[in-house]
């Protein structure tokens, strides 16, 4: 049987997906020997193309919006560009950050796998923002790093601009680095979670976005709550996913 991706939302524009962390949104140059594509498998599930309206990691789970025509999906992206989407991720971190805060950092482009075509690396920083608030912590009595014990908490994420590997590299800045980031996370803590708690995943899932219809103009909001790896490693940590 075909690879199905479960289905948030569907019209005659748009469809979203919650996507599965590990599944690159398309076809990439560093990642050559991947087949498996959210776009090939979402047009092979439904029978018609279908262009992606934003982005999403790699490792990161979740809401992930397609428009039905190169057209609306260029104004699905026009609404990303401007701001106007609220976005909402959540995220396992090493260390207890403040309740809430935010990260103003410019951060500089990057090229990755997620490079659409015409894009081009710069120099010079781009203004990143994201609004962070902490729901959970917990403190284990195991020695990871140089410290008896160890924190982690669940936070939840607002980045109000889209620059790549934003909130990674946010989260990192503020030396609250998100558990299973090989990239700018920390290897003894990523590897505490594989060995003891069984979550081999980047612990970040966008859970919900508003936006509006990009024919209509009706607002939408679209929620796609943890689940799998993600929510059994929050139970494992004495954590309820929050209501969505």
């Amino acid at each position: 049987m075909a690879e199905q991706l479960t289905i948030l939302f569907r019209d005659a524009h748009i469809v979203v997906i919650d996507k599965p962390p590990g599944l690159l949104v398309h076809r990439s140059e560093i990642d050559r020997h991947e087949t498996r594509f959210a776009i090939q498998i979402l047009r092979d599930q439904i029978g018609q193309r279908v262009w992606p309206a934003h982005r999403l990691d790699r490792g990161t789970s979740g809401i992930l919006l397609f428009g039905l025509s190169s057209e609306i999906a260029s104004r699905l992206g026009k609404q990303f560009e401007a701001g106007t989407v609220a976005k909402r991720y959540l995220a396992v971190v090493r260390g207890h950050p403040p309740e809430s805060g935010s990260i103003d950092h410019p951060l500089r482009r990057q090229r990755d796998d997620y490079e659409f075509a015409g894009d081009r690396c710069s120099e010079a920083p781009q203004s990143a923002l994201t609004h962070y608030r902490r729901l959970a912590e917990v403190e284990l009595p195991v020695a990871v790093d140089r410290y008896p014990s160890s924190r982690y908490a669940l936070v939840e994420l607002n980045p109000v601009t889209g620059r790549k590997h934003q909130l990674r590299r946010h989260l990192k800045h503020i030396a609250h680095p998100i558990i299973g980031d090989a990239t700018h996370g920390k290897g003894r803590h990523n590897r505490f979670f594989a060995e003891h708690l069984d979550c081999h995943r980047l612990l970040l899932a966008c859970t919900q976005l508003d936006f509006q219809h990009p024919e209509s103009g009706a607002p939408l909001q679209i929620k796609a709550p943890v689940s799998g790896e993600f929510a059994a490693t929050l139970a494992r940590l004495g954590w309820q996913a929050p209501a969505q």
